[in-house]
């Protein structure tokens, strides 16, 4: 070992990583006068919950559970699988709200849900976790009731306690649920609420979801030492070209009483994409087709159910879902769309006619953040700068020119307050981990710093930040990399070359943020005489639909495609030695690093694979279908872009890395590529961990992990 390498398995096993336990899920009270967010002081994955006076800039502890909050021995299934749909791994008090008038705060603790109503203790338990857990608690709009959902049914209870009152029944008898996101809303549309309360807190709108039609998918708990009834898990699972879940929106009292159902339209093989109040006290869905390139805006009537489409989207490549509908008190609304192939902000009047387009060029909209009417500014996030960075911009909804707020140059993340007065900015670098600062919205001057705090790991680990290159493809696109180079005692190269990927649609993996730095597993194998690189190839995010649209309809080509020109332009800087090339990736990463050995086994000498979709096939419906339309309509498709395919051109070495209780690719897609690979008589090596979903969570078996791929890594390049 080098005597300049301090990092060690243990630093890239372990969370939250150098630099990032920082605060998160920021939010103003309902004046203004208190920003909350959750932290770990201790730097571990233990959150609690605090409250920052954005005058004086002090902070103090808001919330005190009795029992520190949530572990993950405490959380029920349920919980775990939402955790697995949001990639959370934090603890002790993992999420929270507040009222929209005065003060009152909302916090699930264990199963039940707890409630404070000043900004001093005590909580006050209003609902028990003992048996079933109370799912998804959501405040009515002025903090006087919750709403949440129990055994399948949705239930409403006063904030200051009492009796629960059912709102819907039935539901488990015919097999259905109320008031829950369905799998694949959660999974693949960010759709994570099953119910929505109006604006006057007289009704609230609610899903009943039917999963029948899709078959049970069963997973068995190998790893358990002793046989029970927890040791299976039963999902309904909905794979590419076969059943979803039906859905039905409906309306009902907060008094109680039948519920109305909405109109949804004669096709019901659709998605409910996105669910709203609008002020006028209509109720707004956004309406996806199957093919996911069209969606329909559609304005009930919530009294009767009766439903007017108001604006219709339509695009051949496919339908990016986004949160950016946001109406105005005048009626008129903002509208984001990428029709011209980059998403841009649109102004509507109340009957969906156009009233101007509000930006416009060859960058992407990232988020609305905020829009204040009184004043007439639309403020957003966008790559206007670079597609690498993110940065605050405001627009007139009047038209005219974009006005840059945040200068520094990387990520800034934002959350404005109520007044559109101030705006909370995280902002990190390569060279600079997050800070949260507080900033005046006119111009972005600093007003306070609310976090700024060094983690003593990142001096102590020295890690040297990547350096971000471009390049051309053979198409002629610019590509953007980042290069993680070994320490100078190794000399100036070639070196074995070892390309970290992800890949795939909806992810950008090269942008100007601490993220990139702290990639602690690339920073562990440069500080040992590797080359890491990271390519974001066509078919990833934010550089426009052409961009992201290269691999429809046949998804391993492109892909593979660029990230063999990676390789080449980094032999030709001299910086690689092309007899030792590695790649490794999870999920879609897994996916590719396993094409990647078999399409282009010239360029590629060894593969870890970790959680690859092996054939399209067997992923889900919204996602897959996204991309590559059904397996009966593109059955060529399908087969091209699946590994099994090609396995027989592999000639370099295979680790297969998989969780057993996958919930999400599951273990089946590995096994049919051994099933391949032993029918090809290809050799592989395979980790299995038995207790592990898509994320692994335990620390040891995190650990073990990073043992075995380094190992493989060192013994094969």
């Amino acid at each position: 070992m080098p005597p300049s390498s301090k990092i060690t398995l243990d630093d890239v096993a372990r969370y939250p990583l150098p630099g990032m336990a920082i605060p998160n899920t920021f939010a103003f009270s309902a004046d203004d006068a208190l920003i909350t967010y959750l932290h770990s002081a201790e730097g571990t994955l233990t959150q609690q919950l605090y409250a920052c006076d954005p005058v004086s800039g002090t902070t103090r502890p808001l919330v005190i559970p009795p029992t520190g909050g949530e572990t993950e021995e405490t959380l029920s299934l349920e919980e775990k699988l939402r955790r697995e749909r949001a990639r959370s791994l934090a603890v002790g008090v993992t999420r929270y709200a507040l009222s929209g008038q005065g003060f009152r705060v909302l916090v699930p603790l264990n199963g039940g849900i707890d409630v404070q109503d000043t900004v001093d203790p005590p909580l006050r338990e209003i609902v028990r976790g003992d048996g079933a857990p109370a799912l998804d608690p959501q405040f009515s709009p002025d903090g006087s009731a919750v709403a949440y959902v129990q055994e399948a049914e949705l239930y409403v209870i006063p904030a200051e306690g009492g009796a629960p009152l059912p709102l819907t029944t039935g539901a488990r008898e015919a097999g259905r649920t109320h008031g829950l996101a369905e799998y694949i809303a959660q999974e693949e549309m960010y759709r994570h609420h099953g119910f929505w309360w109006a604006p006057d807190g007289r009704r609230l709108a609610f899903t009943e979801v039917d999963e029948t039609p899709i078959p049970v998918y069963r997973i068995v708990h190998q790893g358990q030492e002793h046989v029970s009834e927890g040791a299976q898990e039963d999902h309904r699972y909905p794979f590419a070209g076969q059943a979803n879940a039906q859905v039905r929106l409906g309306v009902v009292p907060v008094t109680g009483g039948a519920p109305v159902w909405m109109d949804l339209g004669a096709d019901d093989d659709i998605y409910l994409a996105r669910v709203q109040w609008f002020p006028d006290g209509s109720l707004v869905a956004q309406i996806e087709n199957r093919a996911q390139t069209e969606l329909r805006l559609v304005r009930f009537d919530p009294q009767t159910g009766a439903g007017v489409p108001f604006l219709v989207e339509h695009n051949d490549v496919w339908i990016n879902l986004h949160d950016m509908l946001t109406p105005l008190k005048d009626g008129r609304f903002v509208w984001a769309s990428e029709r011209s192939g980059f998403r841009h902000l649109y102004l509507y009047d109340g009957a969906g006619r156009l009233i101007r387009q509000l930006t416009d060029g060859p960058w992407m909209v990232d988020t609305l953040a905020g829009i204040d009417e009184a004043r007439g500014w639309v403020y957003f996030t966008a790559t206007k700068e670079h597609p690498t960075e993110q940065h605050l911009y405001a627009v007139s909804l009047d038209g005219g020119a974009v006005r840059k707020i945040t200068h520094e140059p990387g990520m800034h993340t934002v959350t404005l307050d109520h007044a559109c007065r101030r705006f909370i900015d995280v902002h990190s670098a390569p060279e600079t981990p997050p800070t949260v600062t507080l900033r005046d919205l006119a111009d972005g001057a600093l007003r306070h710093t609310l976090y700024d705090t060094p983690d003593p790991r990142v001096a102590a680990l020295d890690l040297p930040p990547p350096e971000i290159v471009a390049f051309p493809n053979h198409h002629g696109d610019t590509l953007y990399g980042a290069l993680y180079l070994p320490p100078a005692e190794y000399g100036p190269g070639p070196h074995p070359l070892v390309v970290s990927v992800y890949g795939g649609p909806h992810v950008q993996y090269v942008s100007r943020s601490w993220t990139l730095t702290v990639d602690m597993r690339a920073q562990y194998l440069s500080s040992r005489g590797f080359v890491v690189f990271k390519v974001d190839n066509r078919g990833s995010a934010r550089r426009g639909l052409a961009f992201e649209g290269a691999l429809k309809h046949n998804m391993g080509d492109v892909e593979v495609q660029d990230q063999v020109d990676g390789v080449r332009w980094l032999v030709t800087q001299g910086l690689a030695d092309p007899a030792r090339v590695g790649i490794y990736g999870w999920s879609y990463g897994g996916y590719m690093a396993a094409m990647c050995l078999a399409r282009a086994p010239a360029t590629f000498k060894v593969a870890v694979a970790g959680a690859p979709v092996t054939h399209w096939d067997g992923y889900d419906t919204h996602y897959t279908e996204r991309y590559m339309g059904t397996p009966q309509a593109n059955p060529a498709g399908y087969r091209v872009s699946s590994v099994m395919a090609h396995v027989d051109k592999i000639a370099g070495k295979l680790l297969l890395v998989h969780g057993l209780i996958d919930e999400n690719v599951h273990f089946r897609h590995t096994a049919r590529l051994i099933n391949a690979l032993i029918h090809a008589r290809k050799p592989y090596d395979l980790l299995l961990f038995p207790d592990e979903r898509h994320t692994p969570r335990r620390l040891a078996d995190r650990i073990y992990m990073e043992e075995r791929i380094r190992d493989f890594l060192v013994a094969n390049l």
